[in-house]
């Protein structure tokens, strides 16, 4: 739980001292990029870009640094590097805070 006993995080966030960890199920190739629903303790995350020389990987940090409004250097790729199961460092996040913009009703499950 949050402080406060608030409500529960999702299994996709983790928060930490300098941040928080966000579980991400990828998948290249879609049509469009998007945020869909919690898988598990994953959120899948959809971009257009091919699993080729690591372009899925940095669509996806561009993609989350767009979302949260921040620099690209605040949304570090820290482990799936060749995996479509990554955990991504968002540096100086709440969890609260990224459920809020990132929630276009999928995050919320």
């Amino acid at each position: 739980m949050t402080r406060d006993d608030r409500v529960p995080l999702p299994g996709f966030l983790r928060a930490q001292p300098d941040g928080t960890l966000l579980s991400v199920k990828l998948q290249p190739r879609a049509s469009a990029n998007e945020i869909c629903a919690p898988l598990g303790d994953e959120l899948k995350i959809k971009v257009t870009a091919p699993p080729v020389d690591a372009a899925a990987n940095e669509a996806l940090v561009k993609f989350l640094a767009e979302k949260l409004d921040c620099s690209r250097g605040r949304v570090e790729l820290i482990r799936g590097h060749t995996s479509r199961h990554k955990t991504i460092k968002l540096h100086g996040f709440k969890p609260e805070d990224i459920l809020q913009k990132i929630s276009g009703g999928a995050a919320r499950a």
